[in-house]
């Protein structure tokens, strides 16, 4: 099968990067070894085009370091090296839509508590027992009072933190939350909502945007695999 030659900026404009970007893809493994001419330049091909376009397609749905590190598999000709990082991107996605129904349903349980009844802590709390009782750092929950997101009240004299059955509980969805990945600021809009009204609808938002997010992030993969598949069969043709 016969290549077509390629320059640098061939590929960095069909990529729509520049062209340094395409010498430092091929200095990392992420493109295949190219021959050089007499004055030192590289001779890139359409080899060179289809790894090009499959490590960007693999990029969007598993991230760069993970198409990195399967592309450089690839051209150690360690295949199934690069397939089980593929199935270890797909099993980890898959990861993260069960602990995303668990964050639901257990976020559900938790809003419709009342932070008075018999589910709450019996007294108010501090930093310390709250940070034990979630299994989080001290820290966290500091951030997430900087963020606006939890207002302990504070001990005359001494200022320590006190936490209530309400503030325990916010906690909890905040915890929750961020194992979702969930921004701060998104994190706020659920709160916001649930102290105001009692609502979870701001809830249902936030984890149906994720589901969206993680479907998005499938149909990438599927993208990229279906770019590796095209690529890995092609240079076992040739």
């Amino acid at each position: 099968m016969s290549h077509r030659a390629l320059r640098p900026v061939d590929l960095a404009r069909e990529a729509g990067v520049s062209t340094q970007q395409i010498r430092n893809y091929a200095d990392a493994g992420i493109l295949p070894p190219a021959e050089r001419t007499a004055a030192g330049y590289r001779r890139f091909d359409t080899r060179h085009r289809e790894a090009l376009l499959a490590y960007r397609a693999l990029a969007k749905g598993y991230g760069w370091e993970a198409a990195r590190s399967i592309m450089l598999a690839v051209h150690d000709g360690d295949l199934t090296g690069a397939l089980a990082l593929v199935d270890a991107c797909h099993a980890a996605l898959h990861r993260q839509r069960l602990a995303l129904r668990a964050t639901g349903e257990a976020l559900e349980a938790v809003a419709g508590q009342d932070p008075g009844g018999p589910a709450a802590p019996p007294s108010a709390l501090r930093i310390g027992e709250v940070a034990a009782l979630l299994g989080v750092r001290a820290s966290a929950l500091r951030v997430w009072e900087a963020a606006g997101l939890l207002t302990p009240q504070r001990e005359p004299g001494t200022g320590y933190r006190w936490y209530g059955p309400a503030e325990v509980r916010d906690a909890r969805m905040i915890h929750m939350l961020r194992q979702a990945r969930y921004p701060l600021g998104r994190i706020g809009d659920v709160l916001d909502g649930l102290r105001r009204t009692g609502s979870t609808e701001a809830l249902r938002a936030a984890l149906a945007e994720r589901g969206a997010a993680l479907a998005s992030t499938a149909v990438a993969m599927l993208e990229g695999s279906a770019r590796l598949h095209d690529y890995v069969t092609g240079a076992a043709a040739r």
